[in-house]
């Protein structure tokens, strides 16, 4: 059972380390467009091409913030991965202590 508990540790480290990423790159691109950056920047395309298969669907179920002109989106992205951070992770190194016996 020492390699199916080592797996997931090791899953849930990736996973931690994606999730960190992922966060980073959404506030980066969150900041950007405070600043109306070039569209054709390949810096900027990368961010968007990222971050909007997330972000978009969460317009789309939140588009009361849409009215406002205020993008919620982002700090409703970084609410899921914190979440995220804090639940499947540490549920995961759980799983595997379980699996170890300890």
């Amino acid at each position: 059972m020492f390699v199916a508990s080592n797996f997931l540790v090791s899953v849930a480290g990736v996973l931690d380390i994606v999730l960190r990423i992922y966060y980073w790159v959404i506030l980066i691109r969150a900041l950007i467009s405070w600043v109306n950056p070039d569209p054709f920047n390949p810096i900027v395309q990368f961010l968007y091409k990222v971050t909007e298969p997330v972000l978009e669907p969460i317009r789309r179920v939140l588009p009361l913030g849409l009215k406002f002109g205020i993008d919620i989106s982002p700090i409703i992205a970084f609410l899921i991965i914190m979440f995220l951070r804090s639940f499947l992770v540490k549920t995961l190194i759980d799983l595997s202590l379980r699996l170890q016996g300890l």
